[in-house]
């Protein structure tokens, strides 16, 4: 009996996640004593503030080591009430805020929660990697808008209106963009709110994870439109701005129907998040951004390094993003070519596994983020590995036949 024989469709459709193996696939390396660098996965490279861990051993002193509610203690969901209204300017109550266990799950939670089957969903290109494999899963259809990096990876208006249609039920994306690091400025996200304003019934699911790693202006969100506010749906979270990817804490802030259904569905699925992780977000938001801007003033020099090395390897063209920590460099000028052993470099993919085989750098390849010409890297690691990375990737597209 073949493995997939027995199990469900659901799981068969479903693809592994390209990040995540990638990152597999550079620790075996270095389990066998190749030295790898790893600028495969979105993680920052700074620790959790030191107030936040506090906060953790705290709230074990204080025994919050119970099952939490549902949807997130009131005062962390009220913190993050708090937050929207100082930050962003946006009105909420806590019965509109939902924290689950990272904002990848508040993602998932939203779709399966909106999307019957059959209905579309409409995704610009590139997209995080699992944005349709959370439709698929949902059985919905996946609808790509595609960008390129002339247009900075951002979609117009008619490209919007061209992609609706009467099955349409959902538009997904994020800015800062993620694996572009593109920001949508407050005039081009007016101008798509104009399209939505002739559709009542889509729903905007708005990815706002790197709001605070931004390096234009302020951050912009679509849910400050009135016309459209009540079909928004925010996801946040706390692992970007806070160094807290293994804490496991996200959000969404949404109408209350919607907020009350993905109370309901995930009452049926992990319950409440981390009592001790949900403790430490509240200290989080209540003081302060200084920790934050100042993981962001290092993102913004690593952009700037990054950017110079990526502009001196022929065949590479590259933007300089605004947001997030990642570059998205064309890379389709290497198609065709061969590496030392003869294997043709097809695609994305092919290129990614040729640098990480022959040059020890992990990146992923953009046809899982919906553009097979690119390639992402993250710059969420030192200077000095940075450096030297850039060193590697040059000399194995260099040493391409």
């Amino acid at each position: 009996m073949s493995t997939t024989s027995f199990l469900s469709n659901r799981i068969n459709n479903l693809s592994e996640s390209a990040t995540l193996k990638m990152t597999k696939l550079g620790r075996e390396l270095a389990a066998k004593g190749i030295n790898v660098i790893s600028l495969s996965v979105g993680e920052p490279d700074f620790n959790t503030p030191a107030h936040v861990k506090d906060a953790a051993k705290k709230a074990l002193d204080d025994n919050y080591t119970r099952y939490s509610p549902v949807p997130g203690y009131p005062d962390l969901r009220q913190a993050i009430v708090n937050k929207l209204k100082n930050e962003n300017g946006l009105d909420y109550d806590i019965s509109q805020i939902v924290v689950s266990t990272g904002a990848k799950q508040s993602l998932s939670n939203v779709i399966l929660t909106l999307i019957n089957p059959g209905e579309e969903v409409i995704i610009p290109t590139p997209y995080w990697v699992s944005y349709s494999e959370m439709v698929t899963l949902a059985e919905g259809k996946s609808v790509f808008i595609d960008t390129d990096i002339e247009s900075n990876f951002k979609i117009t208006p008619a490209q919007l209106e061209e992609a609706i249609t009467p099955n349409t039920k959902l538009f997904m994306f994020s800015s800062p963009c993620n694996p572009t690091g593109s920001v949508y400025s407050k005039d081009e996200l007016a101008a798509l709110v104009t399209v939505f304003e002739k559709h009542p019934n889509i729903f905007i699911l708005s990815d706002e994870i790197y709001e605070h790693i931004n390096f234009v202006d302020q951050h912009e969100s679509i849910a400050q439109f009135d016309s459209i506010r009540d079909r928004v749906i925010i996801v946040n979270g706390f692992s970007k701005a806070f160094a807290m990817t293994g804490w496991r804490l996200g959000y969404i802030a949404a109408n209350k129907e919607i907020a009350a259904a993905n109370d309901k569905l995930q009452g049926q699925t992990t319950s409440g998040t981390c009592s001790i992780a949900q403790r430490a977000g509240i200290v989080a938001y209540e003081q302060g951004l200084e920790s934050v801007n100042t993981m962001k003033e290092a993102f913004l020099r690593r952009r700037k390094l990054v950017y110079d090395l990526l502009n001196d390897i022929p065949g590479v063209k590259t933007n300089l993003p605004e947001g997030a920590f990642y570059f998205f460099p064309e890379i389709s000028s290497f198609f065709g070519k061969k590496d030392p052993e003869g294997n043709e470099i097809k695609n994305s993919a092919d290129l990614a596994l040729y640098l990480l085989n022959f040059g020890h750098v992990a990146t992923v390849g953009g046809d899982s983020f919906g553009n097979d010409n690119y390639i992402r890297l993250s710059y969420a690691a030192s200077d000095e590995s940075l450096i030297e990375a850039l060193r590697r990737i040059k000399e194995a597209l260099t040493n391409l036949i």
